[in-house]
């Protein structure tokens, strides 16, 4: 059920923590003589940490609730669970995506400013999608895989300007649903988990393999009747999973304002 977990990077872990490896950028040296010795470039290496965290969701349904209701309720209670876990997943990608990520020495990374498009008292415009695609461009980001998280407000102004809504600008018709799904080289993402503070919207544009997502246990469901509960049926969901930003050069903060 999550929105965003397929537009990050998915690693299995095993333990308590998870080091995403990160290898700099380096330079091919030309070779002038024959047999000469093979270079050793060592190319600047680096790392992202994550720590696992542990979540669960849990209800009870009695015999008499499902006598009342003539139906067995199991599948819509573990329905209601299996959106609470997505909802959760996707909320640990937002924070590692404008939260502080941790080197490999421990110290916290922050966003960079240069990274970070102030809303400027507007709402999401051509413009931001045109900044955000600049900073990824001239960080020599690839441009596949590349995702804009934003909200209903977000995907509501897009709508209302030209280039979203006409077919001269936009292959997809966008008005005929509704739905803004892809856009200036951006798969766009919509989730009303993204902050909001005094009318300001949060969102985020990056590229697949710049935030990784470590999941030790996926989500497991069980469904069992409780003999000390009056034989009551208890649905319990659990998972436990990690985000991080690998990189920051793959990912913009885009501030959106509607007050």
């Amino acid at each position: 059920m999550s929105r965003l977990r397929s537009a990050v990077r998915n690693e299995t872990v095993r333990g308590e923590k998870y080091n995403f490896e990160r290898l700099g950028v380096s330079e091919a040296v030309q070779k002038t003589a024959r047999h000469s010795l093979t270079p050793i470039l060592d190319a600047p290496h680096s790392r992202r940490v994550l720590d696992m965290t542990d979540w669960q969701w849990g209800d009870l349904v009695d015999e008499e609730d499902k006598l009342r209701l003539i139906i067995s309720p199991e599948s819509e209670y573990a329905k209601s669970g299996a959106k609470a876990m997505g909802r959760q997943m996707d909320r640990l990608i937002i924070e590692a995506l404008g939260g502080d990520s941790v080197d490999g020495d421990g110290n916290t990374v922050a966003l960079p400013a240069d990274n970070i498009i102030p809303d400027g008292g507007e709402g999401m415009t051509i413009s931001k999608l045109l900044d955000a695609k600049y900073i990824l461009d001239s960080n020599e980001v690839d441009e596949n895989d590349r995702y804009f998280a934003m909200k209903a407000d977000d995907i509501m102004s897009l709508l209302n300007t030209t280039e979203i809504s006409s077919i001269d600008y936009n292959t997809r018709k966008s008005l005929v649903d509704g739905r803004v799904t892809y856009f200036m080289g951006f798969n766009i993402i919509r989730t009303e988990l993204l902050d909001t503070t005094s009318d300001v919207n949060t969102t985020f544009a990056f590229h697949k393999s710049h935030v990784g997502l470590g999941v030790g246990r996926d989500v497991v469901t069980r469904i069992d009747q409780r003999p000390d509960l009056s034989y009551a049926w208890q649905v319990y969901l659990a998972f436990t999973a990690g985000a991080t930003r690998i990189d920051e050069a793959g990912v913009v903060q885009v501030e959106t304002s509607y007050a």
